[in-house]
């Protein structure tokens, strides 16, 4: 062989796949109706009506029922610096994340390769996703002890990316399965966005407050594999096409700057119309080769950031309110989860298509899109193609 011909025979087939997806949470589960109350009571903020009125207004308006929280009552009893608006934490809050984010990521990835039903030494590749934790060596080689993974498994850490990069590890798993012939890609999102950004509230940094009643804390793992073995293997979704792009008009829009005191949020209100004054030419940029041009025709998973986005998203397209319900589930369910959330709404996509006897992974559809968001304002696209039941 030439090395063309090399060059080429190390290429998979045909294109990636999802071939399985795992999700886990922490055992602490909180009320979303009852959240304002705990609040502002273990940040020795009950003086402050107002504002506990308006976060209570805040929290009704995400539409969010309940947000599962590695930060428990004793965990913020213990560390008092937490609850402060502004104190010094970081090395506190690195403590807890260092170590808690690969554990979530490897329940996650267990019930992953549980569905795989593979052997987990035929993982060829490990891409690991996190806001936190920033360390040396990452969690990404934590992960592979974890789980017992061989030592020379290729590994990709993505730390600070945000809540867009659950696009981001698909598009990169993508890559790594179709141009290495029988790679399998073990992806990881592992978020505790409590731990890291969790403080009191404040009356001039209003934003902040907006992240305390949307955040939660969530694991999600896929197996990304092309050329699926018959009859061992059974895909779910297929990873046709992607793409990423900077919105327009957007710097500033999201930020998370990392301080002493943790993860500092900041929200501009305009984020819906950013994202919606850009989704048509994302749409059409996605979807012109195939000729399909109804969003309405396509199933859906979005990025739950919150209920604003996928509003605007719904009015600008006219889509119909049961092409976000998946979402707007794991949006009321887990709250906003960062990068795992738009992989607990494949997951979920897939089950309801099964429960309600469809003919396909997408809700009966053939093909549908992926779109998460984040900071940048970054946003990702992919194309995806169901699977038949």
């Amino acid at each position: 062989m030439n090395a063309s011909q090399i060059h080429r025979a190390q290429k998979a087939e045909g294109p990636a796949t999802i071939l399985a997806i795992g999700t886990a949470n922490p055992p602490n589960c909180v009320e979303q109706t009852t959240y304002p109350d705990f609040y502002f009571r273990i940040t020795n903020s009950e003086h402050q009506t107002k504002l506990k009125q308006k976060f209570q207004r805040i929290c009704d308006k995400t539409m969010i029922k309940r947000r599962y929280m590695y930060l428990t009552e004793d965990i913020l009893k213990e560390n008092p610096n937490l609850c402060a608006y502004m104190s010094p934490s970081l090395n506190t809050r690195q403590d807890m994340v260092v170590a808690e984010v690969p554990r979530l990521g490897k329940e996650a990835a267990i019930k992953a390769i549980k569905e795989w039903g593979q052997p987990k030494s035929k993982i060829t590749h490990l891409i690991f996703c996190t806001i936190s934790g920033v360390d040396m060596p990452g969690a990404d080689y934590q992960l592979i002890k974890l789980l017992g993974l061989r030592p020379n498994v290729k590994r990709y850490m993505l730390y600070q990316q945000g809540c867009f990069a659950g696009g981001t590890v698909l598009r990169l798993a993508k890559d790594l399965a179709e141009n290495n012939k029988d790679a399998r890609v073990l992806v990881v999102c592992s978020e505790i966005l409590t731990a890291i950004s969790f403080c009191g509230p404040s009356d001039t940094h209003l934003d902040n407050l907006v992240g305390q009643a949307l955040f939660g804390d969530g694991a999600a793992a896929v197996i990304v594999g092309s050329d699926p073995v018959p009859e061992t293997e059974k895909p779910i979704f297929e990873l046709f096409w992607t793409a990423q792009t900077i919105a327009p008009d957007s710097d500033g829009a999201i930020c998370g700057p990392l301080r002493e005191v943790g993860l500092t949020i900041h929200l501009r209100k305009d984020i819906p119309d950013i994202i919606s004054n850009d989704i048509d030419k994302i749409l059409v940029e996605a979807f012109q080769s195939l000729g399909i041009y109804d969003y309405n025709s396509i199933f859906w998973i979005a990025h739950p950031g919150g209920p604003a986005i996928l509003d605007k998203i719904e009015q600008k397209l006219f889509l119909k309110p049961e092409k976000m319900r998946s979402t707007r589930k794991i949006l009321s369910e887990y709250g906003n989860m960062s990068s795992a959330c738009v992989l607990f709404s494949l997951d979920e996509m897939r089950k309801k298509s099964s429960q309600d006897g469809l003919k396909t992974t997408g809700e009966g559809l053939e093909w549908g899109v992926l779109l998460s968001f984040g900071p940048g304002l970054t946003i990702e696209t992919i194309v995806l193609r169901s699977i038949v039941i």
